[in-house]
């Protein structure tokens, strides 16, 4: 059984640390929310369903939005607002800081930026996009071309994709 949870704790942490930075945008809550996954995943009686990936993936998503809504965040934010802190960035959080793409996801409204993530980062489908995030494909289109529009005069000439759709 250990042996288990230590292969999908290493095959998914990466994806799902991933995933959780581009809700929260801080490194240290994005470790906290994975962790928070992987615990609940062991207390719960998972039964293999569909794809374990997807599952996570859903877990994570959902426990990002509560992250968001809580307290704990609201206070971060106020704080940081006020007090305008510069915190230390680990390696990977300097890495897609310097990445404009990824810097011009992140500044788009929730809304826009999950279709974004899970259909380009991801490489979901509309449809999985829809699922995961219980909306219509037809909201999934309109968020996917709006999020496109808004990032098309910050990135033109980098994102080869927004030159084709």
């Amino acid at each position: 059984m250990n042996e288990n949870i230590e292969r999908i704790v290493d095959d998914y942490s990466t994806h799902l640390l991933r995933i959780a930075y581009f809700y929260t945008k801080n490194r240290h809550a994005a470790e906290d929310i994975v962790q928070d996954v992987f615990i609940k995943f062991l207390q719960s009686d998972y039964s293999e369903q569909g794809q374990l990936r997807a599952y996570l993936t859903k877990m994570t998503v959902n426990r990002s939005k509560d992250y968001l809504k809580s307290w704990a965040y609201r206070k971060i934010q106020f704080e940081t607002k006020w007090w305008m802190k510069t915190s230390d960035h680990d390696h990977i959080v300097q890495q897609e800081e310097r990445s404009n793409i990824g810097a011009a996801i992140l500044k788009l409204p929730l809304k826009y930026r999950e279709p974004l993530i899970l259909y380009y980062y991801e490489e979901m489908s509309v449809i999985q996009v829809a699922d995961l995030l219980q909306i219509n494909e037809n909201t999934v289109k309109t968020r996917l071309k709006r999020g496109r529009e808004q990032l098309r005069p910050v990135l033109e000439g980098e994102w080869e994709v927004l030159r084709h759709e």
